[in-house]
């Protein structure tokens, strides 16, 4: 067992192979039990030896043992080996191979009993024969004849019919003055290969029989050279690093490391992206059918074309081979949030949106990679029409909609890159032994790239199998892999042969995985789906048969796993013959997870008020080490799953789970509010916000329109927000959540205030403050407290909203609320500044600033920032309010909060007008007229909002 391991140190032993380690023949039924216990025992003798309990570690289908190479004479042999192959000098190339023939004692895995072991035993001794011979040919040559002459007649005795060793040890003799024995040695092995081999000696070593006859004075040793270099061979020098790329859209996806074939294709992509070839196409098309390797050959064709394209490189999945392909406004959206256009500051239509696209991209050198596109009103606003930008797409169909778009239509593989494929990836050794049966896989297979990785998946997850084996499990037509669109062959059968040597709870797993859509998945949905705990092992089952493929690991380190698109489609169909109630309990397990999960993150993010509390719907926890791991960045968790949250929300809509669809929607309120991501939050809002009015279900509508009326607000859409928001305060009275009802009109009270209603906005803080107070809820007091502290500083009652800034400060300190703190703080400033007292103002700003920064909250950075600039602009410190205010603006307008951008750019005018500088005041106030007109406009009033925080 442990030789096994050691033979394979640093690699993934496969469970067969030990099994067959331990039992040439007839394994018993129990023998993976008798491996594990084996591995469980040999791992506390390590242990108990002085070895770290992770010497041996389980891998997916195997176990694998960490060594260093000091530790293992294997791995230092093979690392001399490479050493000496980096070498020029023929000194260090043989003190090094004498280094790596140092680690040898005796033959590899001497008495091993084992028939398995046998074969790496002979191949490891060959590999040290190999050794041993190069070293010595070096040394020859070196003119060491005399030293090498008795290890080359004992490597002769053991390996008698080599002649390349006879070779070298005909030369020795020659040069040590032997000739006659060398002739002598010469006639022994022609006599030997001839009696006992029926050969002759191969033509070089007759003519070095005949050389040595002849005395030929080439023959002669060279000079001896001694002293061999102690220096090491360097490393590679590391490159010094580039300069910064301007803008980093780096999202392309990981290369295809076995890529084979496609020279033609390539050629032909590499001259359409060539920006001085006469033949360029801004747009190229590969079309072929599903499984032919389109999404390959673009990603492939596109990494190598990226330098071409030092702006970066967009990326997006169009999907429209999924039951729902991505809107191209949707699609918009993404892509100018790579480049760095959020919240409302994305245009709500389609032609805006491209627009903006467009324009940003006019200038740039950018590659666009327009994944599984399905017709061109899906393409047609993605295409940037700039002429430095190109764009590649994938398709089934053919585009000839796009203007100027060239097709390249993509067929299966050639033979030879077929066979170039599946010995890449199950290793030559195993072809050549079985050529004939390789050539039968890949026949069976239609040469069609989908196929071919699934069997050779097969075969690697198998390396006790023989070829032959999977060409009789193929060889009925009816259980092949093939193309879908390839003669009477179909991805069904292909899937289906699969799905056959599956046991039921894969093929249940699959078919539940394929029900949650085209997302990529974390690893943990497997469990709730089956309702099991130790589902790893089933995920393990489906990613060796390739139906479930390991994509990449996301930004917190967990492995994301995706099915191809068209193994879900078919996995769906599997599950249409699952009883519905079954189906919709797993669907719910999943759903309630998530659920879970959000919540945690949610209480590991700064504290805030769009929390609402838990509805009714089902909870279920991972275990606590899995959640505690996937929780450690609530941040990155969020980022990695937002895709999987509007998932979510869409799959207990779909599935008439009302109750779960406003929980999800509403729960990750928070992380939207703290990354202004104003586009996830509306459409998840809306879309539960739906199925919960057409449920009747009052509460989760409330909870959801409050939402919408503070996201209406961030975007300056005060009627809007002032609609939601009394539609909520209706269904929270009638529901009796008072808590909803306080959060809601202490949201009202902000429009009432922005909009100038000075009284009306006092009479709700009031009315909410006392809902809150009554409902023992600290969280909504301190929030309010604060509200009624900025509604007095605005009726100049200065000692009155002392008192309350007090109270919200010390509130917010009992609840531990760092950034509540950091608002109390902020708001309190303009207190400080307004009694004369500027440096405990810009005190308080610094503070709640750090805090703010360290949170990454970018909206209150830039409340903070312009509080900063009206301090010092009432100094008339134009120096220090500029920067302050311009960093404001900057951010305001990258979250399309057009009010609060507004009063920075109304500041700076007055500091230009005030230093004299009047044209510069004309163009800012002119700026900041633009903006509050915009917002009139938006509202139906032409009075100019004021700013969201005063």
């Amino acid at each position: 067992m442990l030789a096994a391991l050691l033979i394979d140190a640093n690699n993934t032993v496969a469970m067969e192979r030990l099994v067959a380690v331990m039992w040439d023949v007839g394994a018993p039924t129990t023998a993976v039990r008798q491996v594990q216990d084996a591995v469980s025992g040999l791992r506390r003798n390590l242990v108990a030896c002085g070895a770290p309990s992770s010497l041996i570690s389980t891998r997916r289908g195997g176990y694998e043992i960490h060594l260093d190479r000091e530790q293992l004479d294997l791995l230092e042999f093979d690392h001399e080996r490479h050493l000496a192959e980096q070498h020029t000098s023929p000194i260090d190339t043989a003190a090094t191979l004498r280094r790596a023939l140092a680690c040898w004692r005796g033959n590899a895995l001497a008495d091993t009993p084992s028939q398995v072991l046998e074969t790496d035993a002979a191949r490891l001794n060959a590999q040290r024969a190999a050794t041993h011979k190069e070293c010595l040919a070096i040394e020859l040559d070196l003119g060491r004849h005399r030293e090498v002459i008795d290890e080359l007649t004992v490597l002769f005795r053991d390996h008698p019919y080599d002649e390349q060793v006879a070779e070298h040890l005909m030369v020795a003799l020659y040069r040590c003055r032997r000739q006659g024995e060398a002739l002598q040695m010469y006639e022994r092995l022609r006599r030997t290969l001839a009696e006992e081999l029926g050969v002759d000696p191969t033509p070089p070593l007759r003519t070095l029989h005949q050389r040595i006859l002849a005395a030929d004075p080439a023959l002669a040793a060279p000079a001896p050279v001694r002293g061999p270099s102690d220096t090491p061979p360097e490393s590679p020098a590391p490159e010094a690093p580039g300069a910064a790329m301007a803008m980093p859209v780096r999202q392309l996806p990981f290369d295809v490391p076995d890529f084979v074939g496609r020279a033609e294709a390539l050629a032909e992509i590499s001259g359409l992206l060539d920006g001085s070839a006469p033949n360029r196409a801004p747009v190229a098309v590969v079309v072929g059918g599903p499984g032919v390797g389109k999404s390959c050959l673009v990603t492939h064709a596109a990494r190598l074309a990226s330098a071409n394209f030092p702006d970066g490189q967009l990326y997006l999945n169009l999907a429209a081979t999924s039951d729902e392909p991505r809107d191209p406004g949707l699609m918009l959206a993404e892509a100018l949030r790579a480049l760095s256009i959020v919240g409302s500051a994305i245009p709500n239509g389609l032609s805006e949106r491209a627009a903006l696209y467009r324009s940003l991209l006019v200038d740039r050198h950018m590659l666009v990679v327009l994944d599984d596109a399905g017709h061109a009103d899906q393409v047609l606003p993605l295409l940037p029409g700039a002429e430095g930008c190109a764009v590649l797409i994938t398709s089934r169909t053919l585009l000839t909609q796009l203007p100027g778009a060239r097709h390249i239509d993509l067929d299966v593989l050639r033979p030879a890159e077929a066979r170039e494929l599946f010995t890449g990836i199950i290793g030559r050794r195993r072809v050549e032994r079985e050529p004939g049966e390789a050539d039968a896989i890949l026949d069976c297979c239609g040469n069609l790239p989908l196929a071919i990785r699934i069997a050779s998946g097969k075969l690697m997850g198998r390396p006790a199998w023989s070829l032959r084996v999977l060409r009789e499990r193929i060889e009925d037509e009816s259980r092949r892999l093939a193309e879908l669109r390839l003669g009477d062959l179909s991805v069904r059968a292909s899937v289906e042969l699969s799905l056959r040597l599956l046991p039921a709870d894969a093929v249940r797993a699959l078919s539940l995985l394929g029900l949650l859509g085209p997302h990529t998945l974390p690893g943990w949905v497997v469990g709730p789906l089956l309702d099991r705990s130790d589902a790893e092992e089933v995920l393990d089952t489906l990613v060796d048969a390739n139906l479930v493929r390991l994509t990449a690991t996301d930004a917190i380190g967990e492995p994301r796993y995706r099915l191809h698109d068209l193994i879900r489609t078919c996995a769906v169909e599997i599950a249409a013959t699952l009883p519905t109630a079954d189906k919709q309990d797993a669907m719910v397990r999943v759903l309630s997870v998530w659920l879970d999960l959000i919540r945690h993150g949610t209480d590991r993010l700064p504290a805030g008020l769009l929390a609402a509390a838990p509805g009714s719907a089902p909870r279920r926890s991972l275990p606590d080490a899995v959640t505690d791991r996937l929780m450690a960045d609530p941040f990155g968790w969020f980022d990695a799953e937002r895709d999987n949250l509007l998932g979510a929300v869409k799959l207990a809509v779909d599935w008439g789970l009302d109750e779960l669809a406003w929980e999800l929607a509403a729960g990750p309120a928070t992380y939207y509010d703290h990354r202004c991501l104003y586009q996830d939050w509306q459409h998840r809002h809306r879309l539960a916000l739906d199925a919960a009015e057409a449920a009747g279900n009052a509460r989760g509508a409330s909870v959801l329109l409050r939402g919408l009326g503070q996201l209406h607000i961030y975007q300056d859409e005060f009627d809007r927000a002032t609609h939601v928001l009394e539609s909520s305060i209706e269904l929270c009275r009638d529901s009796g959540d008072k808590r909803g009802e306080a959060l809601s009109v202490a949201m009202l009270s902000t429009v009432s205030r922005v909009q100038g209603r000075d009284d009306e906005a006092l009479e709700r803080v009031e009315h909410a403050l006392a809902i809150a107070v009554g409902e023992g809820d600290l969280h909504v007091e301190a929030q309010l407290s604060c509200s009624m502290a900025v509604m007095r500083l605005m009726q100049d009652q200065l000692e009155e909203a002392e008192t309350w800034f007090t109270r919200a400060l010390r509130l917010a300190r009992e609840l531990d609320d760092e950034h509540r703190e950091a608002v109390v703080l902020r708001r309190f400033s303009r207190l400080h500044d307004r009694r004369g007292d500027p440096d405990e103002a810009l005190r308080c700003l610094w503070q709640a600033l750090a805090t703010f920064e360290e949170l990454s909250d970018e909206r209150c950075t830039g409340y903070t920032l312009l509080e900063v600039g009206r301090v010092y602009a009432g100094q008339d410190d134009r120096n220090q309010a500029g920067p302050a205010l311009e960093r404001a603006a900057a951010l305001f307008h990258r979250h399309g909060d057009r009010q609060d951008e507004a009063t920075c750019w109304q500041l700076i005018g007055d500091l230009d007008a005030a230093a004299g500088l009047h044209d510069m005041a004309r163009q800012h106030r002119r700026r900041a007229l633009r903006l509050w007109e915009t917002i009139g406009e938006m509202n139906e009033t032409e009075a100019a909002a004021r700013p969201s925080s005063p």
